[in-house]
């Protein structure tokens, strides 16, 4: 007969060793250094994708785009910009197209890959050219993953309680967002933890890459809004309505 209690213990120890072989995988793993390859996370059942610094070559078909922001989706963790007409229209002309591009990494936007060149599948053994440019220059409204900790999350409670927003300038709300009749974001309602509504967020301006990562996220309910806070709203205005202040929204995402 085993004894329980040496079970428990064996196990015990058995955990606590692959545990420790895990974390020295983890702990060997150096940061890469300039010139080094980058993997990028990869999605289920597809191959990583490995991102040197400067000009790359990559394929994929478009399964997002907004004005000059697309997103492939064999290139997971990265958004791509053509930043200039793309065949006389915008990205969303690549919709639901296999595509060729040529694109610049740089460590210092590592989300990010500034197309050079793009060319559209049209058959089996011909691709057509339908941007070009040389400029690497990164768009000013594209928001860096560096300065995500200078919007703190906002804690607000109750409509009159404007020191929850009021003199911080930036901050993020999770929220849903309000549509006008053109499909714009007006506003930005934001639930209590009963799921009940504490007040709106009267949204003034949408920058385009946010507009983008809000169509990337369209089968999201509620999601976080980073914000540029501008004016509160009246406090004798905010029971009729429960606005609470204006905003600008720089970028949204889940977390």
């Amino acid at each position: 007969m085993i004894h329980k209690g040496k079970t428990a213990g064996t196990i015990g120890i058995i955990v606590v060793a692959i545990m420790m072989i895990l974390a020295g995988g983890i702990a060997c793993k150096k940061a890469p250094q300039p010139g080094e390859k980058t993997e990028a996370a990869a999605a289920p059942g597809e191959a990583a994708t490995m991102i040197k610094e400067g000009v790359n070559e990559l394929a994929g078909t478009v399964k997002s785009a907004l004005g000059k922001y697309f997103y492939i989706s064999q290139h997971p963790g990265f958004d791509f910009v053509a930043e200039g007409p793309v065949d006389n229209a915008d990205a969303a002309a690549l919709l639901n197209k296999e595509v060729k591009v040529k694109a610049v990494f740089n460590r210092e936007t590592p989300s990010l890959l500034i197309a050079q060149s793009i060319d559209i599948k049209e058959s089996e053994t011909q691709f057509k050219n339908v941007f070009s440019k040389a400029e690497t220059a990164v768009p000013a409204d594209y928001f860096s993953q560096k300065v995500r900790p200078e919007y703190a999350a906002l804690k607000i409670s109750n409509i009159n309680k404007s020191e929850d927003w009021e003199g911080k300038g930036k901050g993020k709300v999770e929220g849903k967002p309000i549509a006008g009749a053109d499909g714009k974001i007006t506003g930005i309602s934001i639930l209590g933890n009963d799921g009940k509504e504490i007040g709106k967020v009267i949204v003034d301006g949408t920058s385009e890459f946010a507009t983008y990562y809000i169509k990337k996220l369209r089968l999201f309910d509620s999601f976080w809004f980073y914000l540029n806070i501008k004016d509160s709203v009246a406090k004798n205005l905010r029971p009729k309505n429960k606005e609470l202040f204006h905003a600008d929204v720089v970028f949204t995402g889940l977390y």
